[in-house]
């Protein structure tokens, strides 16, 4: 009598297992719990001054841990899991050339307020060689405090443009 031997299924299950394994650890790694910010793309002098910044931001605001969003850039950084978002180097807001805008004066850094239906605020500088925005939560729906921890920042690392 002869016998045919057939390959143990045992490897090709393993092997499945494993990728689901590898897949779903993926899935709950701590990089994949920061959120997602469109990084700008600014002029070669702009992101100068923002790779400058980028060094000099502070470790915390407003209590919150620095957490960078993704991905990773000189041009992005943000605290408390994105409570609070820095982009430098962003694009002149359309909202400047309205002469009804509102501003705010962090420390002698300019800020034009802008309100966002259903989130918090968000702040542009005005008057710099790169346009450094703010975006605050909810819970800064009414509060622009968090400011005073970039004024120092900005005003060493992006020039006036006055």
């Amino acid at each position: 009598m002869t016998r045919t031997r057939r390959p143990l299924p045992g490897p090709r299950v393993l092997s499945v297992s494993a990728a689901l394994f590898v897949l779903a650890a993926a899935g709950c790694s701590a990089g994949g719990s920061q959120p997602s910010v469109a990084v700008p793309t600014p002029s070669s002098e702009a992101a100068g001054y923002c790779e400058a910044l980028h060094g000099e931001l502070p470790e915390t605001v407003a209590g919150l841990e620095r957490s960078d969003p993704s991905p990773e850039s000189d041009l992005t950084a943000g605290w408390g899991d994105g409570a609070i978002v820095l982009r430098c180097g962003v694009p002149r807001p359309a909202r400047m050339d309205d002469s009804q805008s509102k501003a705010v004066e962090a420390d002698g850094v300019n800020w034009l307020l802008e309100q966002r239906e259903g989130d918090g605020p968000r702040f542009t500088t005005t008057y710099r060689k790169a346009y450094v925005e703010v975006t605050l939560g909810p819970k800064y729906a009414h509060d622009a405090t968090p400011l005073s921890a970039f004024a120092a920042p900005v005003a060493k690392t992006v020039p006036g443009s006055l």
